[in-house]
């Protein structure tokens, strides 16, 4: 078989291509990024017609893959942990209206916060949902994993829940190809009850949700995907998703004979769980991110026995490493991540030659004439205004949150409410905001700094790239309080006076910052130059 060197996300990609998909959806938030982005470049994805533009947004990118679904095609759709919470709307539904072709949510976690708000756990989504759950521990179980969903979720009509985290996403490791499977024909759902979620079919499809939970946990039973590693004494571990990686390092480097008991798919496999408990009376329980399954475990089974996150014997919050499950075990073990300290610390920063800087740096000088300065941002590369030598913004929250804060501070009273938010953050989710400041006539300016690419996560295609003006006059913002300028040094006098003139507007006004991302002018140019 065809041995490759893959990230743990491109090893999903050629596990979706391998298992034939019709389709991918995502937009692009890191660390998902890559798996649509391998399925984009791959020649057999092109070969095989494999639909793989970004969406606009997350929940579009979902219900995309639905449509797919109930077509009778196998689909995969990948977002980051904080895009599920966009597309939670769809996500849940979905478990009540089940599949037709397989369909394979692939949510990739960012633990510690390395480009993201927060650090939740979208374990939670599958416990809440009610869905099958796997999390894989490497990248070829990774890939294995991947095949094995798509025949889970044409098993049992459901939705599969892929869960990663950074780690995995970004690492690489040799992963074995298994031969390509063909794409399923065109086959459209005809069984309307189960689509039409009026409060009569939904409560019968709720109540086969639920009766189909108990086959679930058996499946988990059998899941060559949860196994036990033998092992002397007392002591053991149950080793949750990449957890179960990091135990392993410590467990061979520093020759620990514990039993390790490991968990890559939910429902938990409940009498496998209860004979490994039974054996051992000092569990230490890893899992990387909320203590989801060890609050569980201590309810069902009582606290004497557990260790984790919750007592402190792991961190409460950030990744896991093997340095931290080498202390619970009391040995000492050097952690490759450990940074040196001759190693300075560099804080992130915009592009030299980048628009973002012209942008702020007219404002600054216009807000020098205001007593005070509020500025409300978006998620993008111009978040980091935030940062010196700017300080522009105020306020970075979540997608698309710019332009609703700025009108409720401007319903507040405040003046200038002003607020900056990227392209392809505002087809994400700006456009309703907008429509929001139109309908109630609130004085706010609204700054798109447009880029003409989805630039925080590499350069993607922008859903809104040539289409920003039509879309605010589509909203009905005045043509004549829609103004477009180009962040340059040079146009610094000019620019500054078009944003005081709309500062002072008491309407809604919007001022579309053009210029290309200078990144992707580079990469243009060489493009051009071949």
């Amino acid at each position: 078989m065809n041995k490759q060197l893959l990230l743990g996300a491109e090893a999903i990609a050629l596990a979706a291509i391998d298992a034939g998909i019709s389709g991918v959806y995502a937009y692009p938030g890191t660390p998902s990024t890559e798996i649509t982005e391998y399925i984009q470049h791959s020649a057999i994805a092109k070969q095989n017609g494999i639909r793989s533009k970004w969406s606009a947004n997350e929940k579009t990118a979902y219900e995309a893959a639905l449509g797919m679904s109930y077509a009778g095609k196998r689909s995969l759709v990948c977002m980051k942990h904080v895009g599920l919470n966009v597309a939670a709307d769809a996500f849940m539904n979905s478990a009540t209206t089940g599949v037709h072709g397989g369909l394979v949510v692939v949510v990739a976690d960012d633990p510690s916060m390395h480009s993201s708000q927060n650090e939740q756990d979208s374990r939670v989504y599958g416990r809440f949902a009610y869905l099958p759950v796997l999390e894989p521990s490497n990248q070829q179980e990774t890939y294995d994993a991947v095949r094995y969903a798509f025949d889970l979720s044409e098993q049992v009509k459901l939705p599969v829940l892929l869960r990663i985290t950074t780690r995995l996403s970004h690492s690489r490791a040799v992963v074995q190809q298994q031969p390509a499977r063909i794409q399923n024909v065109l086959n459209p759902s005809t069984d309307k009850k189960k689509w039409i979620l009026l409060p009569a079919n939904a409560r019968a499809n709720y109540g086969d949700l639920l009766g189909i939970q108990q086959q679930l946990t058996d499946i988990s039973e059998k899941s060559v995907f949860n196994k036990t590693i033998e092992g002397k004494g007392s002591k053991a571990v149950i080793a949750f998703g990449i957890a179960y990686n990091y135990i392993m390092e410590v467990k061979q480097a520093e020759k620990l004979d514990i039993p390790v008991l490991k968990i890559s798919q939910y429902p938990l496999p409940e009498k496998q769980i209860k004979a490994f408990v039974d054996s051992y009376g000092d569990i230490l329980i890893a899992e990387e991110g909320y203590p989801i399954y060890e609050e569980l475990l201590k309810g069902f089974l009582g606290n004497a026995k557990f260790r984790g996150r919750l007592d402190g014997a792991l961190p409460r919050m950030g990744e896991l490493s093997p340095d931290a499950l080498a202390k619970a075990f009391g040995v000492h073990h050097q952690d490759i991540r450990t940074i040196p300290d001759i190693v300075a610390n560099r804080p992130p920063m915009l592009c030299n030659g980048c628009g973002h800087r012209d942008l702020y740096e007219a404002m600054n000088l216009l807000f020098e004439s205001y007593s005070s300065k509020h500025v409300f941002s978006d998620i993008g590369c111009y978040t980091l205004g935030a940062l010196p030598p700017f300080g522009t913004i105020s306020t970075c929250v979540d997608m698309g949150a710019s332009i609703t804060m700025a009108k409720g501070a401007a319903d507040a009273g405040l003046h200038p409410a002003v607020a900056v938010i990227g392209d392809s953050t505002f087809t994400h989710s700006g456009i309703t905001g907008l429509l929001d400041a139109v309908n109630d006539e609130v004085a706010i300016t609204i700054i798109i700094s447009d880029n003409s690419t989805t630039g925080m996560t590499g350069g993607q295609d922008s859903s809104g790239t040539g289409k920003l003006f039509d879309i605010c006059v589509g909203v009905g913002v005045e043509l004549n309080h829609i103004r477009i300028i180009e962040p340059l040094k040079k146009n610094l006098d000019e620019n500054s006076i078009i944003l005081k003139e709309e500062f002072e507007y008491k309407g809604v006004s919007v001022i579309i910052a053009q210029r290309e991302c200078v990144q992707v002018a580079i990469r243009n140019k060489k493009k051009e130059a071949l």
